[in-house]
């Protein structure tokens, strides 16, 4: 309706749809004048309303569609329930763990969930409403194909806008990501573990090595002198033998024979020469033992040479053999003759290694046996050191050729005799290896090439 048809005086039948005709005054124009404005005015309210109602809800909309792709995202598992622990609402994850559809859970009460190990922890959920939460309780829930996906469950009182109690929240996460988690922090913890205790053994093992420096120094000067001394009593004897000999030619009377006889000078100028030749021998012996401790504690190296290693093998043999307390049975299995290329005193101190580790598992044994063969393979030959003791325990098979391991009482090992010749075999271009016998006892194989290969830094 317009304010000119108004003034025309126009019928209302046009205007307002009645069945009469009014003549208007100016009283009635005014008043119809004022209605009109109010109509106006609620018009343009009803306009804006309706424009802040569809802007509301669109934000209601992007809300709801924003905090249904975040409880989509979850990882963990979410339960919605009322204060009677009834599911009000879940998210996808619990779908995906257990294999059921939202529907399977909405409206059931929260124990229906859960399996009957869990009954008791999850009927305490109710009870801490209002109260304090309860966090990383171990449940489990029970699974479309019957079986149960373990949960960390934690669970909150829920509020109203007014900070009325309405419910609960649970939020789980799956126990296997946890012990992952768990699993990657241990083996973290145990690299540094073992960092740490590859600092302690360098520094040991430079302490060490100052230590076998100055004993190697200090042993060098009177190992020279019986050394010395030996040669020297080495030619002493055998003119004082010869000498011997020609006096009993010359002045042969039944006194001096009978000297002669009380004083056994026949067994003693016929052990005289084993005598010198063994002294002479064990000082050699520990001759090359200090040049290796200065060697090795000094980072010189051996040089490489070609040698017979059965002999090499049978020496170290008949060194152990000779200071040990354990009388064994030794077998050789060995081929006549060798010829291998590398450096002799580091096989020795492998094989000296092997044989006194050996002798020692068999300690209490009433017959034991130490075999000790060769095999020669595609340009290798391995060399077996095989006892007839208990074995090594299967846990720590692994561990034999660690540095400072030892299976020995406290005193009687250093844990250093195989970590040691593992080093050497590695060094030689070869590989040291143990393992248990089927029948019982223990073997160690070393592993040597037959030719050197290539040219190392530090040879000659």
């Amino acid at each position: 309706m317009s304010r000119e048809k108004i003034g025309d005086g126009a019928s209302l039948i046009d205007q307002a749809g009645v069945t009469e005709s009014l003549e208007l005054t100016p009283s009635t124009e005014s008043a119809w004048i004022e209605v009109i404005h109010k109509m106006d005015s609620v018009y343009a309210d009803l306009v804006r309303y309706q424009v802040q109602l569809e802007e509301k809800n669109s934000a209601l909309e992007e809300a709801y569609q924003f905090i249904n792709s975040v409880l989509a995202a979850m990882t963990d598992v979410l339960i919605v329930c009322d204060t009677d622990a009834v599911v009000l609402q879940v998210n996808s994850a619990l779908e995906r763990l257990t294999g059921k559809p939202e529907s399977s859970f909405l409206g059931r009460p929260l124990e229906a969930l859960f399996g009957v190990e869990s009954a008791a922890l999850v009927d305490r959920f109710p009870e801490r409403l209002g109260s304090a939460s309860l966090i990383d309780c171990e449940v489990s829930l029970i699974c479309a194909d019957g079986g149960s996906a373990p949960l960390a469950m934690n669970c909150s009182s829920r509020y109203d806008h007014e900070g009325g109690l309405v419910g609960m929240v649970l939020i789980g996460r799956p126990v296997g990501e946890l012990r992952r988690a768990y699993d990657d922090l241990n083996r973290a913890h145990q690299e540094l573990q073992q960092t740490q205790q590859q600092l302690v053994h360098s520094e040991k093992m430079a302490s060490l090595g100052r230590l076998v420096a100055g004993v190697a120094h200090e042993l060098n000067n009177p190992i020279s002198v019986v050394f010395g001394n030996m040669h020297a009593l080495q030619r002493y004897g055998s003119r004082i033998t010869r000498y011997l000999a020609e006096v009993a030619g010359e002045a042969d009377t039944p006194r001096l024979r009978r000297l002669r006889d009380e004083l056994k000078i026949g067994r003693i100028l016929d052990d005289m020469g084993p005598l010198i030749d063994g002294t002479l021998e064990g000082a050699e012996r520990v001759s090359d033992i200090v040049q290796d401790l200065r060697r090795y504690s000094g980072g010189q190296r051996e040089g490489r040479s070609r040698f017979d290693l059965p002999a090499v093998i049978r020496k170290a043999v008949k060194w152990v053999t000779r200071a040990s307390r354990v009388t064994a049975r030794i077998c050789y299995q060995l081929p006549k003759r060798v010829e291998i290329e590398g450096r002799k005193g580091q096989v020795h101190q492998i094989l000296v290694n092997l044989v006194q580790n050996a002798l020692d598992a068999m300690a209490q044994l009433e017959q034991p046996e130490l075999t000790i063969s060769g095999e020669l393979t595609q340009g290798t030959i391995r060399v077996r050191v095989a006892d007839c003791g208990p074995g090594i325990p299967a846990h720590e098979l692994p561990h034999v050729f660690d540095p400072f391991f030892t299976s020995k009482p406290v005193g009687q090992g250093t844990g250093l005799g195989l970590y040691i010749s593992y080093g050497l075999a590695r060094d030689l271009g070869g590989d040291l290896r143990a393992e248990n016998l089927p029948r019982g006892g223990a073997v160690f194989t070393l592993i040597l090439p037959l030719e050197q290969t290539g040219r190392e830094e530090g040879d000659e």
